[in-house]
């Protein structure tokens, strides 16, 4: 089965990446569960990435390494040919770079981020089935110059602006949306974000997420997620009037109203609010509208 599809692959690609939305979870299953299969099958893995193209696990990294290497003027490379002898047995020793796959589970729910990705001219592939957490777990293990990261575990230093000591802003806005949120828990983190029009977003890491999506798919309901380390980060930017507005007022006004707003649009994007916050988030909206028609 493993030869015909990699014969397919390789003879008749077009017709393999019609086919791979339907048959790769079956693929990636037989690819965890059988060593054999798994070997055979590795470089005919498909990912399709948000422009709809789609890849093998070595065209992800290769696209990946071309975003993040820098631009390397004459005299850097000079430099570096020049040091290369001195530093060939050290780089021996270091464990090997890994290069990072970023991916989408949910295009709708996700789309924030997409956008904020594109921007930058990032890309990141779709995968959105049961299997591809544990599958993505198999390929780590298996590559070790690889890892996955959903889309919103961090915010990489692209889609942020140089310079700024955000530091007095950061704490006055952390006491502000703690008290109106009523979670003495709550991170928050002040960025000079490129895109303008995000006000706020949410991030979790990824070993965090993982973990949850364990516990979940284990019945640990009961467990504090907590216990394994840091929670969602709320970010908020500091360039957008919403924010400045909360900044500049404190706890006057409808501050604390909006601040649960931003929030929530934040949570939104990163998953599905529960249905007391849905409730909650729905007659919020009803009230800020309210205002606005008064």
């Amino acid at each position: 089965f493993a030869d015909k599809l990699s014969g397919m692959c390789k003879t008749d690609r077009e017709n393999y990446e019609k086919y791979w939305d339907d048959i790769n979870p079956f693929i990636k299953y037989g690819c965890i569960k059988d060593e054999k299969f798994s070997k055979k099958m590795m470089d005919y893995i498909l990912f399709k990435n948000i422009d709809g193209k789609y890849l093998t696990l070595e065209d992800c990294i290769n696209e990946n390494k071309k975003e993040e290497a820098p631009a390397e003027n004459t005299e850097e490379k000079a430099e570096t040919t020049e040091n290369t002898e001195n530093t060939e047995n050290a780089d021996e020793k270091k464990e090997p770079e890994k290069t990072t796959v970023y991916y989408v589970t949910d295009e709708v729910q996700q789309s924030q981020y997409i956008n904020m990705f594109r921007e930058q001219k990032m890309n990141a592939v779709i995968l959105k089935d049961n299997i591809d957490n544990p599958f993505i777990s198999h390929l780590e293990a298996k590559n070790e110059k690889v890892k996955f990261q959903r889309i919103d575990a961090d915010l990489t230093e692209d889609f942020k602006e140089d310079g700024t000591d955000l530091k007095e802003m950061t704490d006055e806005l952390t006491a502000t949306f703690k008290k109106a949120l009523n979670n003495e828990q709550l991170d928050v983190k002040v960025e000079k974000l490129k895109n303008e029009k995000v006000s706020s977003m949410i991030t979790l890491s990824e070993e965090n997420r993982r973990m949850q999506e364990m516990m979940k798919m284990y019945g640990m309901y009961g467990m504090d997620p907590s216990m394994f380390g840091g929670q969602e980060t709320l970010i908020l930017n500091a360039k957008h009037p919403l924010v400045q507005y909360i900044l500049e007022n404190g706890e006057n006004g409808n501050t604390s109203l909006f601040c649960e707003q931003l929030y929530d649009l934040a949570m939104i994007s990163h998953k599905p609010l529960s249905p007391d916050e849905m409730t909650k988030f729905v007659s919020r909206s009803n009230q800020i509208m309210m205002l606005l028609a008064k």
